[in-house]
């Protein structure tokens, strides 16, 4: 795992209606890292506290530690919610930032199964996850933030592309990985399209448009190449 990520963030977004203490995260196992449940309630944290954001035992989940303690997952698209989430941008030492969702417990099952001590989710960055009754898209859109936008496009390719048709990916390096140099990010992020049959043909980086971005364009299960015989 990597080592946790500390900064200063203020929370960002609407915060939620609803009142009364969150769970108090005790599983039969016992209290679970990060303590008790979200304290004011649904929405989480309050506009402008500062906020302590540390790895959870949970890989691609993250615990959230100011005046109220909540669970978290790095945002997949930046400056965009769900379902009104609250919002937490971090400052990391080297300047950049990162932001984080509130996951709700309160609209979340799997959420809630956190907080009350679940021993494992089985979900993980790069993991494939087949998920069921999605309805609203809360819950699984934290599990998108978790397990990653290059796994996403492969899961997407096996059951949507024929062989031989094309995709297109955006990343952002610093919502996978902020303490990784872009260009390796980018490089580890190519590794699981190839492990998935998608073969890049082309990748640039979006300066000065986007900072720290790449488009990467390619084909999924793509022929072999015939070779030509050559007359003797």
């Amino acid at each position: 795992m990597r080592s946790p990520l500390r900064g200063r963030g203020r929370g960002e977004g609407s915060a939620m209606r609803g009142g009364g203490r969150g769970p108090r995260g005790r599983g039969p196992r016992g209290r679970v890292p990060g303590g008790r449940g979200p304290r004011s309630g649904p929405g989480g944290m309050k506009g402008g506290n500062k906020v302590i954001v540390t790895p959870h035992r949970h890989e691609g989940v993250f615990i959230g530690k100011g005046k109220d303690e909540v669970i978290l997952t790095k945002n997949l698209v930046p400056g965009e919610s769900v379902y009104n989430e609250k919002r937490i941008s971090v400052q990391n030492e080297d300047g950049t930032k990162v932001e984080y969702r509130v996951w709700n417990p309160f609209r979340s099952k799997l959420a809630a199964a956190i907080f009350g001590g679940l021993d494992d989710i089985w979900i993980k960055p790069g993991a494939k996850v087949l998920y069921l009754g999605a309805a609203s898209g809360t819950s699984v859109s934290h599990v998108s933030d978790i397990v990653g936008p290059a796994r996403i496009v492969g899961l997407n390719a096996s059951f949507f592309l024929k062989a031989g048709g094309h995709y297109m990916i955006s990343i952002k390096a610093k919502c996978i990985d902020a303490t990784m140099p872009a260009e390796t990010v980018f490089s580890n992020e190519v590794k699981k399209l190839q492990a998935d049959e998608l073969k890049p043909a082309e990748q640039i980086t979006l300066e000065p448009y986007e900072r720290d971005h790449a488009c990467v364009v390619g084909g999924y299960r793509m022929p072999k190449k015939q070779k030509t015989a050559t007359a003797s």
